[in-house]
């Protein structure tokens, strides 16, 4: 018999965790699909929190990962078109999953640390506003797709912008979706350090152009990104850290996230559940199809039909139509043919 009784199976396959020098590091380790979290993805996020929060050895945790083209950009969008949209019963179970995951990130015990290795997007940001504090490398940027991909960020966007940066911030992060560069981050406050990580032959460039940034991520004309000064910041803040009282720690984290935990536990059962209905419907269908098959999704489209009269909530129009051959329900608005017996549904030849 194991002498922990909180020991947990630590196998796994897509993140990497370990633990060192007191500091668990727990890595989202899918750089081909951005760092994207997948339903798994997530069962082994709160897998690794838990037992960072109950290892005596771990009085720091640092949620990063792989690469350096992306922290994280939400779940895998290509996973919702795939399975969410066909049963969106089973978006209202992952949201279950998904509120597990945020929540073993508030209730760690631990402070935690997001080290924000390149973009933060929808869930990535929601992540890293989960943390305590977050690092940020200058190439990096921050931003929400919720409205832009047929959902909503209430996974922690809707909940805690406000708080972070303020109503106005907030709104024009969640209705308009632009990218928040790195100083930009650090100024409105999503960040509490931005440091340089692009080099010119060698030497860094602090606050790099964007079109300095693109270079250094395809590695053109003597750019480069480079880690190794985020990676020195993450361990100092840890280090800080780690030279203080662990119980006191943890009551003042707890303490500390008063507003965040108010706004999150009034607002997440609702969440799941609003999103998971919205499944049902049109925009999600066009947003997520969209995204996988990389065409501009069409919103104005969606506007047209509600005002011409049409279905902006059903693809192919509400189900009101009666077969008068078969007697078959529920049948489109907009089909001509009855997909049951395949007789025209006016009755004419």
């Amino acid at each position: 018999m194991s002498s922990n009784p909180f020991a947990q199976n630590l196998d796994f396959k897509e993140i990497l965790y370990e633990k060192k020098d007191w500091i668990a590091r727990i890595t989202i380790n899918r750089p081909e699909r951005y760092n994207a979290y997948s339903t798994h993805t997530l069962r082994e996020l709160i897998t690794a929190f838990h037992d960072a929060a109950f290892d005596d050895s771990v009085a720091v945790v640092v949620l990063t990962g792989a690469g350096d083209r992306a922290f994280c950009t939400g779940g895998d969008v290509k996973e919702y078109a795939a399975s969410y949209t066909a049963k969106p019963r089973n978006y209202w179970k992952y949201m279950v999953l998904f509120r597990e995951y945020i929540e073993s990130i508030l209730n760690c015990g631990k402070p935690t640390i997001a080290r924000l290795n390149g973009m933060a997007v929808g869930g990535g940001n929601e992540s890293q506003l989960a943390c305590d504090l977050t690092v940020m490398a200058e190439h990096a940027y921050i931003g929400q797709v919720g409205t832009s991909v047929g959902s909503v960020a209430c996974g922690g966007a809707t909940q805690w912008l406000s708080v972070v940066v303020g109503e106005k911030r907030a709104k024009e992060m969640l209705f308009m979706n632009p990218r928040i560069p790195a100083y930009q981050a650090l100024e409105w406050g999503l960040v509490n350090r931005v440091v340089p990580s692009v080099k010119k032959d060698g030497e860094f460039i602090p606050r790099a152009d964007a079109e300095t940034i693109k270079k250094a991520q395809k590695g053109e004309d003597g750019f480069s990104i480079d880690l190794s000064l985020l990676d020195e910041e993450v361990k100092k803040i840890a280090e800080q850290i780690i030279d203080k009282f662990p119980e006191c720690l943890r009551y003042t984290k707890e303490q500390s996230n008063f507003w965040k935990n108010l706004a999150w536990h009034q607002t997440i059962g609702h969440a799941g559940d609003w999103l998971s209905i919205h499944y049902c419907s049109l925009e999600p269908w066009e947003g997520m199809n969209a995204f996988v098959e990389k065409r501009k999704a069409r919103y104005r489209w969606i506007r047209e039909r509600a005002r011409e009269g049409g279905s902006s909530e059903f693809l192919y129009g509400p189900y009101v139509q009666t077969c008068p051959h078969c007697g078959a329900k529920g049948i489109p608005e907009s089909f001509v043919y009855c997909g049951m017996c395949g007789e025209k549904i006016d009755g004419t030849a």
